[in-house]
């Protein structure tokens, strides 16, 4: 049975001003039917730690389970123990772009927007910056179904950084990303921490640790610092 998860409650080791902090993750996955049943242990005590203004790796293996480290601290999958608190709003990035295949770029945004409850002045600015900073404007009427991958991804991303988050879970965001995209997500990502956004990313390779405040490496189901 799970221990009890809490979000936005001090304790449990949490520095005051933490935007995020995870105790002791622990993930356990049951496959097949008995006798044949077996469990895969993918977590086995994970602890991570975003304060304000900074950009925090997550590196792993294929297999080794960032994405199911990244599910259980946005909330959309509950860890066999462990504890979760989140402070502010938060911006997530799955690793498989979620669209509507149907709507254009600027209907998601619209959407999101809405959703996010901003006004339209706040949405134009932001998808403004969104267009600009990433340079995909010119998709701006383009059917989803129409997009090529990289552009997909780049909507992605958008969706998660619309609102302008105090907090960015963002799985292997630039995978698919061109060169000078790549080098576009750094100018914008750095932005946002520089205005007090923390931002993690996992990722199964970093080429450019400097980039990054902290990285923690993942290793038989446990964050080590690097």
């Amino acid at each position: 049975m799970a221990e009890p998860r809490e979000e936005g409650a001090p304790g449990g080791g949490s520095s005051p001003t933490s935007l995020l902090t995870a105790r002791g993750l622990r993930k356990t996955y049951r496959r097949g039917m008995w006798p044949r049943r077996r469990s895969l242990s993918v977590l086995e005590g994970a602890d991570i730690d975003l304060e304000p203004g900074e950009i925090v790796g997550l590196v792993g293996e294929n297999g080794s389970g960032k994405s199911t480290l990244m599910k259980i601290l946005v909330g959309d999958l509950i860890p066999d123990a462990g504890l979760v608190q989140r402070r502010g709003s938060l911006g997530y990035c799955p690793q498989v772009p979620v669209l509507y295949e149907r709507l254009t770029a600027g209907e998601h945004l619209e959407l999101f927007g809405a959703a996010y409850g901003l006004d339209e002045g706040e949405l134009g600015r932001a998808r403004h910056e969104m267009y600009d900073r990433l340079d995909f404007g010119r998709f701006a009427d383009t059917r989803v179904e129409e997009m090529s991958g990289g552009t997909r991804s780049k909507l992605n991303l958008s969706l998660a950084m619309v609102h302008d988050p105090d907090l960015l879970l963002l799985d292997e965001p630039y995978a698919g990303f061109d060169w000078d995209t790549y080098q576009r997500f750094w100018d914008l990502t750095g932005s946002r921490r520089d205005r007090g956004a923390s931002l993690l990313i996992i990722s199964h390779f970093i080429a450019d640790e400097e980039r990054f405040d902290r990285i923690y490496d993942l290793v038989d189901g446990r964050t080590v610092l690097r």
